[in-house]
C-alpha cells in the first residue's frame, strides 16, 4: 500500500533521479518546409512536367528561417527539473519523448522504456521522475520492469506538499490527497493473499490482501474527512468572530514561485518563509494590514498553483482555500520576467474557476518588476485596467498597490463626515486619530470641529456627534 514516497527516504544524502519528460503532439511530425516545398514541385512536375514552369514552382524557405522554439514545452520541462530539485532530488539525466499519443501500456512505449532502463543502471539512479500522470496499470507495467522506484507527477507533488506541510491541518490534507490517490493503485494478489476464516459459514477464499487494504484506507479516509470537517467548523467560528468586526480579507493567489510570500512580508512586516522552492508556504498565514485610509484588512497569503494541478490537491485542500472563497478582494501575483508570463495566468485563473471565485474583485499585480531588462517599458505603479507593476523586494510600487487596495474595497466604504466632539472626549478624539484621517480641524470653546475621512464602521459609532451629512468618499476632493 505504501507507494515509498520521497519523504519516506530522507537521509543524509540526496535521491539520484532520471526524469522523463514526455510531450504528446501529432504536430511534430509534420515535414519540414523544406520537404513541403520538394513535395509539391514533384506533385506538379508528375501532372505536366513539359508545362511546369518556374513561376509554378513554390517559393523556397529563406535559408536562414529556424524552427520555432517550443517555449511551452522548454518551460513545462523547465518547471519540472524544479519540482525535483524542490522535493530533494539531484537530477541525474533528463530523457525527453515526443510521440502522437500515450502507449497503453507504460505511457512511453517499449523502446523508450528499455532506454530509460539503460539509463537508470548507467548512472546508478534510484528514481524515475515522469512528467505525466501514470495510470495504475501503467505504474505497474513501469515498475515491474525497472529496479527503481517509479514516481509520476502528481505523486511528486504530493511528496512536496508533504515536506512543507508543518500544521496539523497541512498534514491531514496532505494524508487526504494521497490517500485518495494510492486507492485507485492498490495491486492485491487475489487469492494467494485471502485470509481464511474459522467457524462454520466463514470458510472459504476470505478477504483478499488487496480488500484489506481498500477497506483499511476508506476507513482512514473517513477519519481524516472528519478531522477537517472540525477543522473547517472552527475556521467558520473565526470567521464569523472577525466577520462581528467588519475587517475584509484580501487573498494573495497567483503561480508558484510568484513573489507572494515575499509580497506578505513586505506589506505586513511578517516572516513568512520566502523561498525559490515551489510550494515553500503550504499552510495560510493571516495577518493585519494598514490602508493608507487607515482601515485595516487581513492579507491572506495560500498555496501558490501550478499547471496541471492534481485535482485530488484542490479538493483536499479545499479547507486552505476557503480564505479564498471568503475574500473581498484577490490579489493575483504574478511573476513579470517570467517567459510564460500569460500562461501561468491561465492556469491560475482554472483552479479559480474550479473554486468557483474568478467573479470576485481582481487587482493583477505584476511582481519582480526589478528582474525586467532595462527598456522594457513597465515602471513601478498603475498600468491601468487593474493591473499594479511593484518589486517586492525592493518595495517599489508598494504604496501604489495600497491605494489600489483601498480603492477597490466596497465593504465598509469610506466616508466623509464632519464632528462637533466635545473636548472632554479625549478617547473618542484618539479613536478618531487612529482609525481615520483628519484633514481638518479647529477648536471653539470646548468643542472640536473636526473633518475626518475613514472606514464607515468606524464613523458609524460616533454618529451622535455628526455636524455635517455623511459623503461619500468620491465626492471629497478637499
Amino acid at each position: 500500500m505504501d507507494r515509498n514516497l520521497l519523504r519516506s527516504r530522507q537521509g543524509t544524502s540526496r535521491e539520484s533521479a532520471v526524469l522523463v519528460a514526455v510531450e504528446f503532439t501529432s504536430d511534430r511530425f509534420r515535414p519540414s518546409s523544406v520537404a513541403q516545398q520538394a513535395r509539391a514541385a514533384a506533385a506538379i512536375s508528375e501532372r505536366d512536367p513539359s508545362s511546369v514552369t518556374h513561376d509554378d514552382l513554390p517559393e523556397t524557405p529563406p535559408p536562414a528561417a529556424e524552427p520555432p522554439v517550443d517555449l511551452d514545452f522548454d518551460a513545462s520541462l523547465a518547471e519540472f527539473q524544479e519540482l525535483a530539485r524542490s522535493a530533494g532530488a539531484t537530477i541525474a539525466a533528463v530523457l525527453i519523448q515526443r510521440r502522437g499519443r500515450p502507449d497503453p501500456a507504460t505511457l512511453v512505449g517499449g523502446g523508450k522504456l528499455d532506454e530509460i532502463i539503460a539509463t537508470v543502471a548507467s548512472t546508478g539512479a534510484s528514481l524515475v521522475l515522469f512528467d505525466h500522470d501514470l495510470t495504475p496499470s501503467q505504474a505497474r507495467n513501469v515498475e515491474a520492469r525497472l529496479p527503481c522506484t517509479v514516481i509520476d507527477r502528481t505523486q511528486l507533488i504530493l511528496d512536496i506538499f508533504a515536506r512543507h506541510a508543518r500544521t496539523r491541518e497541512g498534514q491531514l490534507q496532505v494524508e487526504l490527497a494521497q490517500l485518495e490517490y494510492q486507492l485507485p493503485r492498490l495491486a492485491g494478489r487475489g487469492k494467494t493473499m485471502s485470509q481464511t476464516g474459522g467457524g462454520i459459514g466463514t470458510r472459504g477464499p476470505g478477504e483478499t490482501q488487496l480488500e484489506t487494504d481498500r477497506r483499511k484506507i476508506n476507513s482512514r479516509l473517513d477519519r481524516i474527512k472528519q478531522q477537517l470537517e472540525a477543522v473547517r467548523r472552527i475556521r467558520r467560528q473565526q470567521r464569523g468572530r472577525r466577520e462581528a468586526v467588519p475587517v475584509p480579507t484580501v487573498a494573495l493567489v497567483g503561480y508558484t514561485n510568484a513573489g507572494k510570500s515575499t509580497l506578505f512580508n513586505s506589506l505586513t512586516g511578517g516572516e513568512v518563509l520566502a523561498s525559490e522552492r515551489m510550494f515553500a508556504t503550504l499552510d495560510p498565514k493571516l495577518r493585519q494590514l494598514t490602508l493608507p485610509s487607515r482601515r485595516k484588512v487581513l492579507l491572506s497569503d495560500t498555496v501558490g498553483f501550478i499547471r496541471n494541478l492534481p485535482h485530488a490537491l484542490v479538493t483536499s485542500f479545499r479547507a486552505t482555500l476557503e480564505e479564498v472563497e471568503r475574500a473581498e478582494l484577490l490579489l493575483h501575483v504574478r511573476d513579470a520576467a517570467s517567459p510564460t508570463l500569460d500562461e501561468q495566468r491561465s492556469q491560475v485563473e482554472a483552479v479559480l474557476t474550479e473554486l468557483g471565485v474568478m467573479d470576485k474583485p481582481t487587482l493583477q499585480v505584476l511582481n519582480k518588476i526589478d528582474l525586467l531588462p532595462a527598456g522594457s517599458g513597465i515602471q513601478p505603479g498603475s498600468q491601468g485596467k487593474g493591473t499594479i507593476a511593484v518589486s517586492a523586494l525592493t518595495g517599489d510600487g508598494l504604496e501604489d498597490l495600497l491605494h489600489a487596495i483601498d480603492a477597490a474595497l466596497t465593504a465598509d466604504p469610506l466616508e466623509s463626515v464632519e464632528f462637533r466632539i466635545p473636548q472632554a472626549e479625549g478617547r473618542i478624539l484618539a479613536a478618531l486619530e487612529r482609525g481615520a484621517t483628519i484633514t481638518r480641524q479647529r477648536f471653539e470653546g470646548n468643542l472640536v470641529y473636526l473633518h475626518a475621512i475613514g472606514p464607515s464602521s468606524l464613523l458609524e459609532r460616533y454618529k451622535r456627534y455628526q455636524h455635517r451629512h455623511v459623503k461619500p468618499l468620491e465626492a471629497v476632493h478637499d
